[in-house]
């Protein structure tokens, strides 16, 4: 193997391994050796490729960001039951990455988020395609929209025991495919679609 192909093997490993680490128990409960033995490398790797445990958080919700916004982009043709059906089963699928949200949020305050130009350009983009989507301006209306209806996809992964509470019971009392046509439709309303 060569070095170049070693070292983005090294990284992906990091990556993978930091992923769960973290998803498992945030960025001030996550440890690099357990990242490391995870990884199968020297912990000093995380260091050589990252600088930080901080740097290395940032580098996964990056690329945990960046998965869900191309697995899912929103362009002024997407269908919006689609789109909305996709993320909710993304994050039924992948609920590491609330997690992972969540336990960015605990760490760092709104005014210190890393990256947050870039993050936010992706978004923006969304903003800018959801408005002619669905025929508005591009404005603090529309990004709220958005906001609302990522989070209605999102919130039955986010916190799943508490649609087990008020479906009532042990077990939810609707099944997934009736869950998910309940948030599209939810989803369409609350942005006015």
């Amino acid at each position: 193997m060569n070095e170049h192909a070693e070292g983005s093997s090294t990284r992906r490993k990091l990556l993978d391994a930091a992923r769960s680490e973290f998803a498992e128990n945030g960025i001030a409960g996550g440890r690099v050796n357990r990242i490391a033995e995870r990884a199968g490398v020297n912990k000093e790797r995380i260091y050589g490729y990252f600088g930080s445990k901080e740097k290395l958080f940032d580098a996964v919700i990056m690329e945990a960001l960046t998965e869900l916004g191309q697995a899912h982009p929103l362009t002024q043709e997407t269908d919006l039951d689609e789109y909305i059906g996709a993320v909710f089963d993304f994050h039924r699928a992948r609920p590491d990455l609330l997690r992972l949200l969540m336990w960015e949020s605990l760490h760092y305050r709104k005014e210190d988020l890393p990256s947050d130009e870039a993050r936010s350009q992706v978004y923006l983009d969304k903003v800018q395609s959801l408005a002619q989507l669905i025929g508005r301006e591009a404005d603090a209306r529309t990004a709220i929209s958005l906001f609302s209806l990522i989070g209605i996809a999102a919130w039955p992964s986010t916190v799943p025991q508490l649609l087990t509470m008020v479906t009532g019971g042990t077990e939810p009392a609707v099944d997934e495919a009736t869950l998910r046509a309940s948030i599209i439709e939810l989803g369409k309303r609350a942005i006015g679609a």
